[in-house]
């Protein structure tokens, strides 16, 4: 038994020794078992499965999956792993439910303000008894405790009631964290869309800048380029006509022709 419990404690346990029983034809005897015996929660085995062979001495409803719903039934449900307990639900133990002396109501939607203040006020008042006690000269009989260990000894109580307070104050803080985190990254996120606008409504406007400057250009262009292409035109008339009659002097027509084509570009 104190090797099993150990076993259980360890933190890389070994398998438990009944997982050699999961045979292929352990399980194919308790599938038939089930198949002729539904309803019967304690069947004898051998006489239903007398047919079959290899029939093992110990139950074969006990190759059954373990029921889990049954744990929820319970007021504080709980399971046990490795030899620790855990709560389905889970919670903070309260300091009386962990065998302290809780001085304060244990039901949380009680202002536990005002039990807490006695608290502190009377940790400070011990403590300072208590200084005051270490001046004092120790008992006369051994038998006797001192006066510092019982006001040691009820700060102790005092400040396990503060921390257990605290303790229960946890969730509360870890909520605010979460809910200050989340609204943190909210506002970045919105910061960051925010600059993404307006870079792009400066980019925007520079688009726009740099349009209606090329529309400009082309608009101050445009009689230019007119004249040009009519020149251009002009010309290849006149080089269409000379090419008509064209004979041993046409070289002159066609320097008339290259020379105004230099002059234009």
């Amino acid at each position: 038994m104190d090797d099993d419990t150990t076993e259980l404690r360890n933190p890389f346990p070994s398998p438990p020794s009944h997982y050699t029983r999961y045979t292929s034809h352990n399980l194919a005897l308790l599938a038939l078992l089930k198949q002729r015996a539904p309803h019967d929660p304690d069947p004898n085995q051998h006489e239903i499965l007398n047919d079959q062979n290899d029939i093992p001495d110990w139950p074969l409803v006990q190759l059954e999956k373990p029921r889990t719903d049954w744990i929820l039934e319970e007021p504080d449900a709980y399971y046990e792993v490795f030899g620790d307990r855990w709560f389905v639900k889970e919670r903070i133990p309260s300091l009386e439910e962990l065998g302290g002396n809780q001085l304060y109501p244990a039901d949380p939607t009680i202002d536990r303000r005002p039990a807490l203040r006695s608290v502190l006020r009377s940790l400070l008042v011990t403590y300072s008894a208590l200084t005051g006690s270490l001046l004092a000269p120790p008992p006369v009989s051994p038998e006797v405790p001192p006066e510092w260990q019982r006001h040691v000894e009820w700060i102790n109580v005092l400040s396990q009631n503060l921390m257990a307070a605290a303790n229960d104050l946890r969730p509360v803080q870890a909520r605010g964290n979460l809910e200050s985190m989340m609204r943190r990254q909210l506002e970045l996120r919105r910061e960051e869309t925010r600059n993404l606008h307006q870079k792009c409504d400066t980019l925007g406007a520079r688009l726009a800048e740099l349009r209606s400057t090329v529309q400009k250009s082309l608009k101050d262009t445009e009689p230019v380029i007119s004249f040009y292409y009519c020149t251009f035109l002009s010309h290849l008339r006149t080089f269409r006509k000379g090419a008509n009659s064209m004979d041993a002097g046409s070289g002159s027509t066609v320097c008339i022709f290259i020379l105004p084509l230099r002059q234009v570009s």
